[in-house]
This record gives C-alpha cells, structure tokens and sequence, in this order.
C-alpha cells in the first residue's frame, strides 16, 4: 500500500481524483516498463521507487495546472517511453491523448500499454516533432501539448506551439534553475505566436527534488515558416 498512498497523495495536492482502478493500471504500466526496459532502451529509472517518484508523479504533477481539466485535447510531443502522456491519461480518462515520438520501437512499447491498461481515446503517431506539425491534421489542433524533453525552451517551443491552438497552452517540464533558459527564450515564444504565462513550482512527494512547470500560453497563430528543420532548430535558435 505505500505506493498507493504515494500516489493518492501526489493526486489529492494537485486536485485529482484517486482509485484502486486508476492505481492498478499504474502498477501494470510499470510492469511493463521494466519488461520492455530489458529489450529496448526505454528508461535508466529502473527501481520501483524511483519509477514511482521521478516518472509517475512528476508526470501527474501537470495537473497542478488547472486548465487541463477543462482541455479536451492533448499531444504529448517526444513522449519516450509514455511520460507525462500516460499518467495523465490514466488520471484523467475522458481527455484525448496523442503520444508523438520519432522512434518506432519506442511506439511499438506505448501500444502495448495502451492495449494491456484498457485506455481509451489515446492514439501514437510515428513523426519527427518538426515533421507532424506540418500535418495540417496535426497543426494548431490540441488544447495542450506538453513536452519532458530534453532540449532548450527556444527549441522546444518551435517544435511544439505549432500544435497548439489559440488559446491553449505549451507546458514544458523543466528542472530545478529555469530563470535563465527562459529569458533567453522569450523572444522565440513571443514570435512563435505565445507568452510565458506563467512559472509553477512543483515537488515530489519524499524527494528533495523540485521542479517547474513552465506553462506557455498561445496567443496567435504560429507563422507558417515555423517549425524550421531540425538542424536549424537546434544550430540555430530563435534569439
């Protein structure tokens, strides 16, 4: 039961709603996990505990973030092995969730959870982030894309706010120190179509670790230009 409680706890601070249902599915998510770890590259987490804490809970912890209950549609852009799409799915089932990733085996992994846990409205998409918001059934056509990549906000703004729509938001999760990477990536997020809204702090339950959450709100149209290709985004950042 202590990772129950760890869960539900997790669940109660940022409002959500916790049962042995949404529980099991956590469990085998994890089973899973570790199983698929053995033969593809999925995860260097690979204890219980810290599956618990560094993957479930700091994915649960988006929903800190209010506008998500009221979003209907979500991409989780670079998802990887399922994080934060998954748990988010799992707490919050009615919401339609897209997991992007360029890797195939790595969706090939994310079908088989979707088909042991049972979920529902939940599809994956085999593209390069540059490439699948090019897609005009991709573009501008989620009210939330949330990223845990690793990459700078300037670069991951230009994959990502294209496939939000007016009105809907970016939300990147970062580290502990964001106040740098985010003044040098103001000026992309502004003439990528969006505003920083707004810096969340959050915590991990028996950690000392602290994260943010920056939540990006878009504004206007992405110009048509945007996202450039991959070698320009990273070479050459929007400054």
């Amino acid at each position: 039961m202590e990772y129950y409680n760890l869960l539900e706890q997790a669940a109660s601070r940022v409002g959500a709603e916790f049962d042995e249902d949404k529980y099991n599915k956590f469990m085998l998510y994890m089973d899973l996990l570790k199983e698929w770890n053995n033969k593809i590259n999925l995860t260097r987490i690979t204890e219980d505990d810290e599956i618990i804490k560094k993957h479930f809970i700091d994915s649960i912890n988006l929903l800190q973030f209010k506008e998500i209950y009221n979003a209907k549609t979500m991409i989780d852009i670079g998802s990887g092995a399922g994080f934060p799409g998954v748990p988010i799915k799992i707490m919050l089932p009615d919401l339609e969730v897209t997991l992007l990733d360029s890797l195939n085996k790595r969706l090939i992994f994310l079908d088989e959870v979707i088909s042991k846990l049972k979920l529902k409205r939940i599809n994956t998409i085999h593209k390069r982030a540059e490439e699948g918001s090019r897609d005009k059934n991709f573009r501008e056509a989620y009210d939330i894309a949330v990223s845990r990549a690793v990459a700078n906000l300037s670069a991951l703004s230009e994959y990502c706010l294209p496939y939000v729509k007016t009105g809907g938001y970016f939300i990147a999760l970062k580290g502990p120190k964001v106040e740098e990477e985010i003044e040098e990536g103001k000026a992309a997020v502004n003439l990528l179509g969006g505003i920083i809204y707004k810096i969340e702090e959050v915590i991990i339950e028996e950690t000392d670790l602290k994260h943010n959450l920056v939540i990006i709100r878009k504004e206007k149209n992405t110009s048509s230009i945007y996202p450039r290709k991959a070698k320009n985004v990273i070479k050459n950042p929007i400054k």
